[in-house]
């Protein structure tokens, strides 16, 4: 597999991030997957506003962007007030134009040692509750489901019902395994 680079997104990567988004939504929708998104629903102005309160990563192969994600220290609207004991893990999103197989697990296995170098040793993600393909992804990659959020808002659209998953990682992973 291609050695991939991991950088935070910056204001010229923009257009980039929308691109990479809408195509994903577009592969899961050939896929059957139709609830989850929606082409057009983020636009530069969603990056952009979490780059200013918490981080976008790209991950690059080849000097091609192959991925990215974001990060977010806190996420009510999910999760309900909260210590701040995780990162959670929002929009991972894979080119799969471009990206080799299983660049999709390397994504997230580097949003997890982001999270645990900042010292917080959970790494949380929501995931719409009747997709249970990637429900299963998430499963498979060591994630724990820990509840369910009915109606969570939407950056577009109506609110819709979510599995709260989480894992741990840093020293708390080291003692766990």
């Amino acid at each position: 597999m291609n050695d991939l680079r991991f950088r935070l997104a910056e204001d010229t990567d923009l257009a980039t991030l929308v691109r990479l988004r809408d195509d994903a939504a577009r592969w899961m929708i050939a896929r059957g997957i139709t609830g989850q998104w929606q082409t057009g629903q983020l636009d530069e102005d969603h990056f952009r506003a979490v780059m200013a309160r918490g981080e976008v990563w790209l991950a690059e192969a080849d000097g091609r962007v192959a991925g990215a994600w974001e990060l977010w220290w806190q996420d009510e609207d999910a999760w309900g007030p909260q210590p701040p004991v995780a990162g959670y893990v929002h929009r991972l999103m894979v080119d799969h134009d471009t990206a080799e197989p299983g660049t999709g697990s390397l994504l997230l296995r580097a949003a997890e040692r982001r999270v645990a170098a900042t010292g917080r040793t959970l790494v949380r993600l929501d995931c719409l509750s009747g997709n249970t393909r990637l429900n299963a992804y998430y499963l498979d990659a060591g994630y724990r489901v820990v509840g369910h959020k009915e109606g969570k808002p939407q950056p577009v659209g109506a609110p819709k019902s979510f599995t709260l998953l989480e894992k741990a990682c840093g020293r708390r992973a080291a003692a766990a395994a």
